[in-house]
Order: structure tokens, then sequence, then C-alpha cells
């Protein structure tokens, strides 16, 4: 028997403050995040400081350049409001702005402290990966993010837990779970990962980064076809599919040229750097 059972996204109350699911979560995503990348950077020869100092950089960077992107793809609604441009509270961010903000961060942030750059965004796409995939449960719990209508039999055809089936019921009507499928894939490409960046000889510096690249353009791009909220250019071009496109095509090309005219060292091999940073 189906229960009418709905997640409140409101977790607690402190007094007139309200604490969401949402920030929850996203908050227990950093975390992991870094703790992922200060493990790994340890055996890269990178200290736990530059991760924590990137970290307050990157991150209200990341959620201000999210929040830009937005605002730019749906200029015809804040150009009549621009008193709602810095009304984030009421929803309106895209991930790809914030990692786009993110990556100029990173590429500052190691031109001022001297470290290779493609060895650090190797060591902390694993952790980006595990916060994109729990931060997808927040926009679950907000019954946001979703595909276009569905059935109950079909959601039941996929074998869901009851509680995902009845958070996709909105207003009556169920919706596709784009956010799991986006979660879901992306927890395989982390686990390939995770799996193949440790193998002798298998990937050299930046081509775990590329390996995110092209399997998170290949997800989003048809989850992207599903969602019923995406930002639109001239009104017929899904932004992130655009995007994604453009990410899949110019990360090949990148790859290719690495091997092949720069050939970095092996990830394995690390930044070659000591505390305090000095090159050999």
């Amino acid at each position: 028997m189906m229960t009418n059972l709905v997640i409140n996204p409101i977790a607690f109350q402190l007094g007139n403050l309200s604490v969401k699911w949402y920030g929850i979560i996203m908050a227990v995503a950093i975390v992991l995040a870094a703790w992922m990348a200060i493990n790994e950077g340890k055996k890269r020869q990178i200290i736990s400081d530059d991760f924590v100092d990137l970290l307050l950089w990157a991150v209200p960077l990341g959620y201000v350049g999210a929040r830009i992107y937005y605002v730019i793809f749906e200029w015809g609604y804040y150009s009549h409001h621009p008193d709602q441009i810095i009304a984030i509270w009421n929803g309106g961010i895209a991930i790809y702005g914030g990692l786009i903000a993110g990556l100029i961060v990173l590429l500052i942030f190691c031109h001022k402290r001297n470290l290779p750059p493609f060895l650090m965004l190797d060591i902390i796409t694993p952790g980006v990966m595990a916060a994109q995939i729990l931060g997808r449960w927040g926009n679950f719990v907000n019954q946001e993010a979703h595909g276009s209508p569905t059935t109950l039999h079909f959601l039941q055809s996929l074998h869901l837990p009851e509680f995902i089936i009845q958070q996709m019921k909105i207003g009556g009507t169920y919706y596709q779970p784009t956010f799991l499928y986006e979660s879901f894939f992306n927890l395989i490409g982390l686990i390939l990962i995770l799996l193949l960046r440790h193998r002798t000889h298998f990937f050299k510096q930046g081509e775990v980064f590329m390996t995110y690249l092209l399997w998170y353009s290949v997800v989003r791009f048809f989850v992207e076809g599903m969602r019923t909220d995406s930002l639109y250019i001239f009104g017929i071009i899904r932004v992130s599919q655009a995007l994604s496109l453009i990410l899949f095509i110019a990360t090949i090309i990148l790859w290719i040229y690495r091997r092949k005219v720069v050939k970095p060292k092996w990830y394995l091999e690390g930044s070659g750097l000591k505390y305090p940073y000095t090159r050999d």
C-alpha cells in the first residue's frame, strides 16, 4: 500500500531560522570532497593546508559563479527584476557555472602557490564527483531538477524505494527522477575513476580530471534532455546540452594534445614538491 509521505525540505528550526536538508546535504558533500582531496593529496606530495585554503576560496566563489551563470541565461526575467539577482535563497543556481568558477579559482590559486594545476585537478576530481552525487539528493528533497511527467507504473517498474516514488509526486503528478539518474551514473563514473587512478602507467597528470569531464558531459547531455527546468539559448537550445557537447569534444582534443605534445608525468609520480615547496 502506497503512503502519501513527502519529505519536508526543512530539517529543523533554530528560532526563526529554518535549516533545510539541502544545506545540510551540501555541507556534508563539501566536507566529504575536502576529506577525499586531502587524503589523496598526501600521497601526491600536496599538503592539506593547500586544499583547505583552496576550499575557502573555491566554495563561496563557486556559488557566486553558479548564480551568475543562471542569471545570465535567465536575463529576460532578471533584467526586469534586478532586486532578485542576489536572492539565491529563492533558488536558481547552475552547477556548470559553479564548476567554471571553481576552475578559474583553482588555476589562479595554483599559479600563486606554484602548484601543478592538472595534478591538483586530478586530486580533487573524485571529491567533486562525490559532492555532485550527494548534492543531487538535495534537489530530490526540494522536489526540483526533475524530468517530465510520468506514471506511477513506470516508477514502480524501476524498482525504486517507495520514498523516492512518493517524493516524485508533485502537485498530484509523478515526474521522472532525473536527480537519481544523474546521481547513479556519476556514482558509476566515480567508482571507475577510483579503481583506475592508482594503476601504474595508466593516467597521465590531468587525465583523471579529463576522464571526469568526458563522463559527466555524456551523463549531463542525456539527463538534461529529460529535464523540465533547462536553461535555453534562443529558446531552442538547452545550454547544458550545448556545453556538454563542447566539453566532450574539447576534452578529447586536449587529451590527445597533452599525450602527443606536452607528454606530462604520470599521475602516480605526484608533484615532486617538498614542503616548503621547492622544485627538484
